[in-house]
Formats: structure tokens, sequence, C-alpha cells
């Protein structure tokens, strides 16, 4: 079922600032979020970050994307027939709105409703063998033909497999790049098709982003959160479709994994997820079985947090008490405010603070590192 929430639509002026907001430095998903929810708009958000930065120890002054940049690049999108939407807006990926980091603004091309039917992730070996590469193919069929859109990432392989077989019943690439820095670059043909033949591509990316290792797992993150589900087909141990499906599990997606021999150490991590409670499939049907009940009930974006605006100035000894709490190990949100006994508004302007000064890494579930 799709979601039920009252679509809005952003006017451009809100467009163009949140795009500025998304675009300078050490502003993430979550940090977006943050601000947004305590300063009401982002262009509030904009005229505090100067001073947020250097409450937190800002070594230099911090890059703010420019409105003449903003439009550029907006500009630039358009003509690619790329449209930047947000969480809240007709053609967002709806799953994909809920999670805590979703993209404040994601790039999408191709047709809309390749986003909002059902969909199910296919992910796997770039190194694939013969038989993964099969059945790969063959359960992208035989889910397309049950009405279900396969994501994957554009990458050999695996991935490569599942785009081609639901070429004809839908398919949505997941770019970890920008729209026009393909990888890898002789999947830009496999691209065209997939759009020729009414499929999708998305992107947080900007335009001219040449993809880095580090953007991969990122991008993994898309594929999950799009989907009612992810199946592994084939994975080593410490692969990027391990990263995928541990996402998955973060994200309250299902996790499949396809079976192979403990012979071939292209098995060893869906053999791995398997022993951790992966549901096991060895054909479309198991699939289809386990996300009939999600597929049920409706997607509700998330209520936007209620604590308050943020601080306008904490003390001293609260920003040193947080500081001196934090380390290079993950550490809670929520202890952080239990062990300083600060009052939660407090905490959470002192992070924020601290990560638009670049001093501040975050975690999935709601942990955050000094850097």
């Amino acid at each position: 079922m799709d979601a039920i929430n009252t679509y809005q639509t952003l006017t451009e002026a809100e467009r163009i600032d949140r795009l500025r907001l998304i675009r300078s430095d050490h502003v993430g998903p979550r940090t977006f979020r943050s601000l947004l929810d305590h300063c009401g708009s982002a262009r509030e958000a904009l005229a505090r970050l100067p001073d947020l930065a250097r409450r937190g120890g800002a070594s230099r002054a911090l890059r703010i994307c420019s409105e003449q940049d903003a439009r550029a690049e907006l500009a630039a999108g358009q003509q690619l027939g790329i449209a930047l939407l947000a969480p809240e807006e007709a053609g967002y990926p709806p799953r994909l709105a809920t999670i805590d980091d979703a993209p404040p603004l994601l790039g999408v091309r191709g047709a809309p409703d390749a986003l909002t039917r059902p969909v199910i992730a296919i992910v796997g070996s770039r190194n694939a063998s013969a038989a993964g590469l099969k059945f790969a193919g063959s359960l992208a069929h035989q889910l397309g033909e049950a009405g279900f859109v396969i994501i994957s990432g554009l990458a050999r392989g695996i991935d490569q497999a599942a785009h081609r077989a639901s070429l004809a019943s839908g398919t949505v690439a997941v770019l970890a790049g920008g729209h026009d820095r393909i990888y890898p670059p002789e999947h830009e043909n496999l691209l065209a098709a997939i759009l020729e033949a009414r499929g999708a591509a998305i992107s947080e990316m900007p335009l001219g982003h040449e993809p880095r290792a580090r953007d991969f797992p990122r991008r993994n993150r898309l594929i999950s959160g799009a989907a009612l589900g992810v199946v592994v087909v084939e994975a080593a141990q410490r692969s990027g479709s391990l990263i995928t499906a541990r996402m998955a599990a973060e994200q309250g997606r299902e996790v499949f994994a396809v079976p192979g021999s403990p012979l071939d150490p292209r098995a060893a991590g869906t053999n791995d997820l398997l022993k951790q409670g992966a549901i096991l499939v060895t054909e479309a049907g198991d699939v289809i079985q386990a996300v009939a009940p999600i597929m049920e009930r409706p997607v509700l974006l998330p209520l936007r947090e209620d604590d308050g605006r943020l601080e306008p100035d904490p003390n001293a000894g609260d920003r040193v008490q947080i500081i001196g709490l934090l380390g290079p190990s993950p550490a809670s949100i929520d202890d952080l405010i239990r062990m300083s006994g600060a009052p939660p508004s407090v905490v959470r302007t002192i992070l924020l603070e601290l990560e638009l000064a670049g001093r501040l890494q975050r975690h999935g579930g709601g942990l955050v590192s000094l850097t």
C-alpha cells in the first residue's frame, strides 16, 4: 500500500533554501533534519549556521552554498530531466522518506510510478558466479511479473543481472555519484535502457560528483530504505552487499539471503546471513509471502520532533561537560543526556554546534562521536 500522507509541494524559494542548506559544509541528512526541526525553515537555519559553527569551535568560516550555485544546480538538473524532490513531495519513494537519514532533496529521473510501486532490492557480488547471475535474473524477472519494481545499485555482477531482467516490469538504479557521473562507466547504456523502459534513477549527490569509496555505503542505505526488503544473492565476507543487509535490518526492512555452497567464498556472506536469521530464498514466492503482510500496512512519514527550538546559547559549563563525555568511540545521545543531567534541548544544540564545526560524526542508532 502506498503512503496515505497528504503530499506537499515546495515553493521555488523553499527548494533553493533547502538545496543551499544540504550543500553547505558539515550538513548531512540528519543535521539537515535537526536544523529544520529546531529552526522552523531552511532559510532561518542558513542564517544561524555561522554562529552555530563558531560556538562549536570551528577553526575556519563555514562554507555556505550560495543562492547562485543552488539555482545553477537546479537549472542544470532540469535540463537533464532531474527533479529534486523533498520527502513530503509526491514522487519521492515513500518508504525511503521514513528513514531517519532520508535525503532532504533526492534527484529523481525517469518514470515517477517506478518509485511509488512496491519495491524489492536485489544485490550481490560484482564478481558473481554464472549460477548467481542466472538466479538473480530469474528472481528479478519473476518478482517483476508479480508486480514488484526491482531496485539495485547499477554495479557489475548481480546488480546488472537484476536490472536487465526487470527492464520490462520496472527497475530503479541508485547512483553513488551525480546523475552525470555513472559508475561503472560501461553501464551508461544500461542506465539509458532503464530510463527508456520507464524505469528510474535516483541520487542524492550533486551533478558532477564523482563517486568515491565512502559514497557507496551511503548509496546502499537508499537501496534498502526504498525497498520492502533486500535479497542478497551472493556476497563474500565484508562485502558491500552485507552493508546493505545490515542497513536494511536497522531500517526495519526484511533481509533475504540465497544459500550457496560452503566451498564458494562468494556465498560465505549469504550463508552467514542465514545463520543470523535472514529469510532463506530459493524462489520468488519466498519473498512475496514474507512481504505480503507489510504491503497491507500504510506507509506513514515520521512525525517531526517536538522538543522546542534551539537553545539560544548553552552555557560554557554544559558545553565543556558534553565534550568531555564524548570521544572517538560512538556514544548514545540518550546516555549523554542522562550522564550530563542537561536538558535534552541543550545537549542536542551542543551536538549540532560541534557537527557544524566539523568536530562530530553521527552514526546510526542515535550514536555520535568526536572526529
